[in-house]
């Protein structure tokens, strides 16, 4: 499995999700994170973490990041 990952700026859960924040408190919405999408789920790494966490489609809001810098 070879994932694509991309800098986001913010990744919101839906009402009734949440995943683990920089300080290990539940957190539905977390920023300057990096992402991939697979299959239907959202890879999630916080920097600094050496995990990474997954949602299933269906638990996110919203979600916003930087595309690759061209020329």
């Amino acid at each position: 499995m070879t994932l694509t990952w991309r800098d986001a700026d913010v990744v919101e859960l839906r009402d009734g999700y949440a995943i683990t924040d920089s300080d290990g408190r539940p957190a539905a919405r977390l920023t300057e994170v990096r992402v991939a999408v697979e299959g239907g789920f959202l890879h999630i790494h916080l920097p600094g973490a050496n995990t990474v966490e997954i949602v299933s489609a269906p638990a996110l809001g919203r979600l916003t990041y930087r595309l690759p810098r061209t020329g």
